[in-house]
């Protein structure tokens, strides 16, 4: 289904004389909605520190997580002791519940699991980010930042700063709200936020307006690790001779997988859903083959017992557009 929906989201078809009226209803919600927040009808709720909101507008992967454990490691590096708070998509938790390295990915989501072990910040995840974010406070008074990870509809949790993550090689489909198109806003949304991070190759974002300051996110990773534990990382030459799968279940597999092609390696590739929860018998068909998986999908295949298996950890690289630093700006934005 998800891939049937992404294919009508790149173009107009006959079945937007259905999707159209669903779209229409959804962008009234999400107008209405805001505009509340706007006027003071609906209360957004101020944590007593700075928040920073990263999120996007469109469905799919634009690199949000990388995004999230780049800001937490660099204000680490600047001195701060940031604390992160998410939805925790895919995960059972009904209560405001603290992420370990070692959490379940099926009660907390397999990303916030993934960012607490590259970022050893205070986590927690609940469906209301206040809650989440008071309580990440409230068992971590040192904490004097708070992320939070995909909230930028979120708009109950005051923030001080937005960054907007997206693709411009992917663009915005054909520039529908859902389930007419990939949209959760409409794109003139960006000219609200404080900063956009483009996580194309070489981008190029030109909506003939005036945007906040833009930046590049590039994943950089050449090292591969076993699923099953820790171990020195392995150059991609350890697979040119071997039946090779790879698997991503990602907002974005292609990604992965031209990462894979730009490191001369040949693959079967299978794409999963988005934060497809993996089962043994998911794998039982490539056990004669070695399987490759991003990092996101290794937190849920850990415990499966796979004996051929590596991940590619990736770590983001986020350069200027516009001839300033981002941390120059988070500094500017939040007097931190």
């Amino acid at each position: 289904m998800r891939n049937w929906f992404q294919k009508q989201w790149q173009t107009i078809t006959p079945w937007h004389i259905l999707l159209m009226p669903l779209s229409w209803l959804f962008g009234a919600i999400v107008y209405i909605r805001r505009t509340l927040y706007q006027i003071g009808l609906l209360k957004s709720i101020h944590l007593n520190v700075p928040v920073i909101v990263v999120g996007n507008i469109s469905v799919g992967g634009t690199g949000k997580t990388p995004m999230v454990i780049w800001l937490a490691n660099t204000l680490q590096q600047q001195g701060y002791r940031p604390g992160i708070v998410s939805r925790g998509y895919g995960g059972s938790a009904k209560q405001a519940t603290e992420v370990f390295a070692h959490s379940n990915p099926l009660q907390v989501g397999d990303e916030p699991v993934l960012i607490t072990k590259r970022t050893a910040c205070p986590m927690f995840v609940a469906a209301d980010r206040v809650l989440a974010g008071r309580a990440l406070l409230a068992a971590h008074p040192d904490c004097n930042v708070i992320i939070s990870d995909d909230g930028l509809q979120h708009y109950r949790l005051a923030r001080d700063m937005e960054i907007a993550l997206i693709n411009s090689k992917d663009g915005f489909g054909n520039h529908l709200l859902l389930p007419a198109g990939p949209l959760r806003e409409k794109v003139a949304r960006l000219q609200a936020v404080d900063a956009i991070v483009d996580s194309a190759n070489q981008p190029n974002l030109d909506l003939a307006t005036k945007l906040p300051p833009q930046f590049n996110l590039q994943l950089q990773g050449d090292k591969f690790l076993p699923v099953t534990g820790e171990a020195d990382g392995q150059p991609a030459q350890i697979f040119k001779h071997k039946k090779l799968v790879a698997i991503a279940g990602i907002g974005n597999p292609s990604r992965f997988f031209n990462q894979l092609s730009s490191m001369g390696l040949q693959f079967e590739s299978i794409s999963f859903a988005d934060h497809h929860l993996y089962a043994a018998e998911d794998l039982l068909k490539f056990a004669d083959k070695t399987l490759v998986m991003t990092e996101k999908d290794a937190v849920k295949c850990s415990e499966l017992g796979l004996n051929e298996a590596w991940f590619l950890p990736v770590t983001a690289n986020v350069t200027n557009l516009d001839g300033v630093s981002l941390i120059a700006l988070l500094q500017e934005k939040l007097g931190i």
